[in-house]
């Protein structure tokens, strides 16, 4: 089953003329979870090349406005197209009291939009996977998710069934989902028999905004990509603390202790360069990527691969490798102040 994250928004508080606010969407197989919806959320979508699809699940990390701004407009949006589906929107405290406040901005919708306030523990489960909360430190309430598949089976091992005098055929399909097998001579073969040690699920975590906390750390352990906020440089460490945000440096420093596969650095201020950020990182950790907007990472299972960055020109072409590039000039990066 596929497993793909595409950066929608990766800027802190306000946009650039290269980055939206804060966005990310998470598709496997046929199913689609948005992580935040910041302002124009829905016209990055359509930028993205993935379209405005009516996504399944919407996971708010916390309440301020760069996060879910984007709610009313990809709404009615919907709702213009004649969405049907329900809509499933989770996020922390106060969740409530905000789709109040926008009510008169929504207005009526054709669809059932379910509000789940949460805290930490499960939010949704999903077939074979489950999507879990924790509480991280924003000054605000504010939650992280994980994406946790469930392990999968072991390999089958087919010189192993016939050893032990399973026939080829349908008893092969048996073992493999669990089943026993009972031969012509009366002997049962057991699953435990033919089949390899169960193969981990993949894991996907997201921070939100932040400072490193061990919530964060505990949920990433081992986990195949951590998208965590670096709104600022080290040499903002003041500022970071101040605004409970975290530093490249700080980020890295997370993602080596829990042992993550790749690690991804999102919000990231106007203040700093992409380039400055991914550097300071790489001091604590080397397998950090600093996502442009519409960049995704393809994360196979373990034994196919590592996580893979695809860059927005290759999927989109020579316009998105100049939008790309203008990213990480500072001329398009403003001079916002958080």
């Amino acid at each position: 089953m596929d497993l793909v994250v595409t950066f929608i928004g990766t800027s802190a508080s306000v946009p650039s003329a290269a980055r939206g606010t804060s966005a990310t969407l998470v598709s496997r197989g046929g199913r689609r979870w948005l992580v935040d919806c910041g302002e124009g959320t829905q016209r990055q979508l359509l930028r993205s090349g993935v379209g405005l699809a009516d996504v399944d699940v919407v996971l708010l990390t916390h309440l301020h406005g760069d996060h879910f701004l984007g709610l009313p407009g990809m709404f009615k949006t919907f709702a213009l197209r004649g969405r049907e589906e329900p809509l499933l929107l989770v996020g922390p405290a106060g969740l409530d009291q905000l789709m109040v406040t926008l009510q008169p901005l929504i207005g009526r919708l054709p669809f059932h939009l379910e509000v789940q306030e949460s805290g930490p523990g499960e939010v949704l489960r999903d077939d074979d996977a489950v999507i879990r909360a924790f509480h991280t430190d924003h000054g605000v309430r504010s939650l992280g998710y994980a994406l946790v598949e469930d392990d999968r089976p072991g390999a089958f091992d087919v010189d192993a069934a016939r050893a032990l005098g399973v026939p080829d055929g349908p008893s092969f399909g048996v073992l493999q989902r669990g089943g026993e097998v009972t031969l012509d001579s009366g002997a049962v073969v057991r699953p435990d028999q033919v089949m390899g040690e169960a193969r981990a699920g993949r894991v996907v975590v997201f921070s939100g905004d932040t400072r490193p906390c061990e919530a964060t750390e505990d949920a990433a352990r081992g986990a195949d990509l951590l998208i965590h906020e670096a709104t600022f440089c080290d040499e903002d460490s003041a500022r970071a603390l101040e605004t409970r945000h975290t530093t490249a440096l700080e980020a890295g420093a997370l993602a080596a202790r829990a042992g993550v596969r790749m690690l991804a650095l999102t919000h990231v201020s106007t203040r700093v360069q992409p380039r400055e950020v991914r550097r300071e990182a790489e001091r604590e950790f080397p397998g950090v990527i600093v996502p442009r907007d519409f960049d995704q990472v393809e994360i196979p299972f373990r034994e196919r691969g590592e996580p893979r960055l695809i860059p927005v020109h290759e999927r989109l072409g020579k316009g998105a490798r100049e939008d790309a590039a203008a990213a990480d000039d500072p001329a398009t990066l403003g001079s916002a102040t958080l």
